[in-house]
């Protein structure tokens, strides 16, 4: 894990954390769960000059450890030492591919003294590294659950996050465009130029830089996710053009199209077995308190509004963007599940397997990166949500905990999550250099 060059960002955070926390000395006033499920509870925004501010300091792994599965479960590390791994993708022949992507480089970034901020809490994540811009192939021969093959599949990328393979080709979301690049399974090294698919909204800001795609059923077209390129609409509307939003992008002509709209950072994508619905994972809005606003996950229904920046959940009323638009809260509907309060939910795949016990059957998996602008941390975990006849129901169960020491530090953070050919669930854990392969723990 490359973490040597976050000292001094690391201690400008806690001091930014010490004064914002000292000044407000705020608690959730909610227990944790109540912003979970169908109907999450919505408190009353409240802010400040400067948002409160408490990250998990990066430690890595010690040796030895590593997360806590459930009950029934084991976890095991199916490749070690890499570099921030972002995303998987896992083939049918057995192989998988893993995005080691971060901020691209270059970005104007937000201007003073929150700017600063924003560059110390990345930091001290364990996100202020170069980005390897580079898909990396393992390859478990011997099927004895550990990656004994790694190749740097494809370099020489722009922050890839997203991956698709169709056929005898190879797309990768790039921050600024989707790619295609010859590609036939099972071999280790792309020599082939990527040719451009569509471009991406990115630009000098590019506030939300993750691209995800999938494939639409027919494979004629890709479903690609685009956050937003700010909080709320700070740096000027004129700057969230195709952003928080799904875009819909065919594959003959590149033309795209907005598909979903007012979805602020939406990362994970998969189809839900039962009704073949979309769904997307989405991280809502920060700076109005520790319990707002909810993260969440959703049914994407073409052509719908989620509000953001001028609403959430619905027809909440977001009083910072300006000018407001009334026409717009009119039309936004409330997404379908809630995930937690700044959870920084990301990951998202639907169990099809049969490999983990039956409970799991037909439920999503769910990859929680961790919260900062929180007093009380939440995140930093995998979840699990059961669905009957399409749709989630009951609370979230974990998965996978223990991401944080017991000082509060985190050794890693989940990111991705994937159901690999033999059925085990993979997790990518970006700051641990671990893609994480979770089992039954017995035969």
């Amino acid at each position: 894990m490359r973490i040597e060059r976050t000292t001094i960002a690391a201690g400008l955070a806690t001091a930014l954390s010490v004064l914002v926390l000292a000044g407000c000395d705020r608690r959730p006033a909610l227990p944790a769960l109540d912003t979970f499920g169908p109907h999450p509870t919505l408190v009353k925004p409240h802010g400040g000059l400067l948002p409160t501010v408490k990250i998990a300091k990066v430690v890595g792994w010690p040796a030895g450890r590593t997360p806590v599965a459930a009950a029934g479960l084991k976890v095991e590390a199916f490749a070690t030492g890499l570099d921030h791994p972002r995303w998987i993708l896992p083939l049918a022949n057995g192989d998988v591919l893993v995005a080691e992507s971060n901020t691209p480089s270059g970005l104007k970034g937000t201007p003073g003294l929150r700017g600063v901020a924003e560059r110390a809490l990345m930091g001290a994540a364990g996100a202020g590294v170069k980005s390897p811009d580079r898909i990396v192939l393992l390859r478990d021969a011997d099927g004895s659950g550990r990656a004994g093959f790694r190749s740097d599949l494809l370099t020489g990328l722009r922050s890839p996050f997203g991956m698709v393979q169709l056929g005898d080709s190879l797309y990768v979301a790039d921050t600024d465009a989707i790619l295609k690049v010859p590609f036939t399974p099972g071999q280790t090294t792309i020599t082939a130029t990527p040719v451009k698919v569509a471009d991406l909204p990115a630009g000098d800001i590019d506030h939300h830089w993750t691209k995800n795609i999938i494939a639409a059923p027919d494979g004629r077209s890709l479903f690609a996710t685009v956050g937003s390129n700010s909080n709320v609409g700070e740096n000027g509307m004129e700057n969230e053009t195709h952003r928080a939003a799904i875009l819909k992008v065919d594959l003959a002509t590149g033309a795209t199209e907005v598909f979903a709209s007012g979805l602020r950072n939406p990362n994970g994508l998969d189809f839900e077995p039962v009704t073949g619905a979309l769904w997307t994972a989405v991280n809502e809005r920060d700076e109005i308190g520790d319990d707002l606003v909810p993260d969440y996950m959703t049914a994407v229904r073409p052509g719908a509004f989620y509000g953001w920046p001028y609403s959430y959940y619905g027809q909440h009323v977001d009083k910072r963007p300006t000018p407001p638009r009334p026409d717009l809260v009119a039309r936004a509907i409330a997404p379908d599940y809630a995930l937690g309060a700044h959870t920084a939910s990301l990951g998202l795949a639907f169990y099809r397997g049969d490999l983990l016990p039956a409970p799991y059957h037909g439920g999503v998996f769910i990859g929680q990166h961790g919260s900062w602008n929180r007093s009380v941390t939440s995140g930093y975990r995998v979840i699990f949500i059961s669905f009957k006849d399409g749709r989630p129901v009951g609370l979230p169960q974990d998965v996978l905990s223990g991401f944080l020491d017991e000082k509060g530090q985190a050794m890693g953070r989940p990111v991705g999550v994937a159901v690999d050919r033999r059925s085990a669930l993979l997790v990518a854990d970006d700051v641990g250099g671990v893609i994480w392969r979770v089992t039954p723990a017995a035969p």
